[in-house]
């Protein structure tokens, strides 16, 4: 099988032509998330809570939260295409063309979300792990994240040994929704050194074609 860098991999076409996030609203952001976005940031005792959102798409969710919020919030998008439906209003609302891969934030979030970006992602625990190490202390990160696409260099799934020691390490995964969080900042050190990205592998159980990520285990 012939992987794929993650420079290589952000000009592929199906991550150029990812679909799951690009129009998403604010309700289909709690929906697929399983909270309340705006609840979380109002019930953050600091003011103004933060906000950043990987792989936002156009943004309209976001654009959302920062009119029901106002001052209130901080919010921060960030998206490896600039095709943002909304002009940004800082700092009430930044965001941001970059790849997720490789962007740093300049201060911890209170809130970090991912709605289906990380299917595009090479190496997706790298991304697990800066996330969850830009959080506040009692900061909340989730995200749809699909463990089933995490390989082996023969191919096969990392399986059950991967979750546990997501777990181990304060991560809480449910397979049924496919959703990965923690809360309070998190440093993970996971078992596994990533080999590349095959963007071939087809559609996830989402129906639209992703890309699996290939590690040894360390």
């Amino acid at each position: 099988m012939s992987l794929t860098t993650d420079d290589e991999l952000e000009g592929s076409p199906v991550v150029a032509n990812s679909l799951m996030n690009r129009e998403r609203r604010l309700p289909s952001y709690n929906r697929e998330l399983g909270i309340d976005v705006i609840d979380v940031l109002r019930a953050t005792e600091a003011r103004p809570a933060r906000w950043l959102d990987l792989c936002c798409g156009t943004a309209n969710a976001l654009n959302e939260a920062a009119a029901l919020l106002g001052q209130d919030a901080e919010i921060v998008g960030v998206d490896l295409v600039d095709f943002f439906a909304c002009p940004p209003s800082p700092p009430r609302l930044r965001l941001i063309a970059a790849s997720a891969a490789i962007w740093r934030p300049d201060a911890p979030f209170d809130l970090i979300t991912c709605v289906h970006g990380l299917h595009y992602i090479g190496d997706k625990l790298a991304l697990l792990a800066k996330a969850a190490d830009w959080l506040t202390e009692d900061g909340l990160f989730v995200a749809n994240f699909d463990t089933h696409s995490i390989r082996l260099p023969d191919g096969a799934p990392a399986g059950r040994r991967l979750t546990t020691a997501l777990r181990s390490q304060g991560m809480t995964y449910d397979g049924r929704t496919r959703r990965i969080s923690c809360r309070g900042r998190k440093r993970l050190d996971l078992p596994y050194r990533y080999l590349g990205a095959d963007d071939q592998a087809g559609p996830n159980y989402t129906g639209q074609p992703a890309v699996n990520a290939h590690y040894t285990p360390a």
